[in-house]
């Protein structure tokens, strides 16, 4: 049996170093729970405050049950996201899909299932255009989704001549917001369903993984064999389509549509998703990280809220929990590659 001195590493360095790598794991685990913790104690700090209203089931159901949309959009910016590229078009292809749901079903008399899948398709055709011009062109994916997002809003006026629609057919508010399970309206499980699937999807898939692989270096990615181009476009793709589908939900969840609604959705669904790059994996944007951020997030309006503040808290909310996910994402990511060398 060798001596640790043979070996080059004497006991005392080696308690050092298991010393350091415990506190690297607690700094890690507690990183990871740091953002559901703090859900926790903003739901018990508003309790305390306030429990005869906040702490009523039909509060958590409408914590729950309302932001169907903001987390199916918000999980859809994660695909492009993660190969590393931006998104600004999903709020605007939202609102197109809504707004198609409504004039068809309304105004022409279309069965539910078919204006789903033309909705569906235009998002799929949003998600195609981007991807070619990000990918087939090398323009900035920021600047190609601005203005595919501005195009699509221009579009949006044309189709609803600048109106707002009113009653979409029963079987689709049914569908949404009129069944309930456990006491929460059933949108809330279409979220929870595509949360499981692309957690599914990046940690078990050789394509979701390749998709992660893509996002922390292209350059090797490529010399890896990966096809680079066709991840991202395929990110896009998939961005509109799941855009579009919290499109159908919020047509379903207003029984209608308003033409100029898609755009607030972008800010809290960005915030969601850098946000929840900060925790359950931090450094990585991941589904179940962006399900607990929009609760949190919502969990904290909706307190203030009922203490009596402004609507415009909202804003003030959403853009600095963008601000500080930003910064704190960032920060996870150089950790990681401080680790890793």
């Amino acid at each position: 049996m060798k001596a640790p001195e043979a070996e080059g590493q004497t006991p005392a360095v080696k308690a050092t170093q298991d010393r350091t790598e415990r506190q690297r794991r607690l700094a890690s685990i507690a990183q990871s729970i740091a953002l559901p913790v703090a859900w926790v104690l903003v739901i018990i700090t508003f309790g305390i405050v306030n429990p005869g209203t906040f702490l009523s089931g039909r509060n958590f159901s409408t914590i729950f049950g309302s932001q169907a949309v903001l987390v199916v959009v918000a999980l859809g910016e994660l695909l492009p996201l993660t190969a590393g590229d931006f998104d600004i078009s999903v709020g605007f292809n939202l609102n197109l899909a809504s707004v198609i749901v409504a004039v068809l079903n309304t105004e022409h008399g279309w069965p539910v299932g078919a204006t789903i899948l033309v909705a569906l398709a235009a998002g799929a055709v949003i998600g195609i255009v981007n991807g070619a011009l990000v990918v087939l062109f090398g323009i900035d994916s920021f600047v190609v989704t601005l203005g595919t997002g501005t195009l699509v809003s221009g579009v949006i006026l044309v189709v609803s001549r600048s109106l707002i629609f009113s009653g979409i057919s029963k079987s689709l508010t049914d569908a949404v917001i009129g069944k309930r399970f456990l006491g929460i309206p059933i949108g809330f499980y279409y979220g929870l369903v595509l949360c499981i699937l692309l957690w599914y999807f990046f940690e078990y898939t050789p394509v979701g993984r390749r998709m992660l692989f893509v996002g922390r270096g292209r350059n090797v990615s490529r010399l890896s064999g990966i096809s680079v181009e066709r991840m991202r476009w395929g990110a896009f793709v998939a961005s509109g389509v799941i855009a579009a589908f919290a499109g159908v939900l919020y047509a379903g969840n207003t029984g209608g549509a308003d033409p100029s609604s898609g755009a607030n959705f972008l800010l809290p669904a960005m915030a969601a998703a850098f946000l929840g790059a900060t925790t359950i994996r931090p450094g990585r944007f991941n589904a179940w990280g962006t399900i607990v951020a929009v609760y949190f997030l919502v969990t904290g309006i909706t307190g203030l809220q009922l203490l009596g503040a402004q609507s415009y808290i909202q804003q003030l909310f959403y853009g600095g929990a963008l601000i500080v996910a930003v910064v704190l994402s960032q920060l996870s990511k150089r950790g990681e590659m401080l680790e890793e060398k």
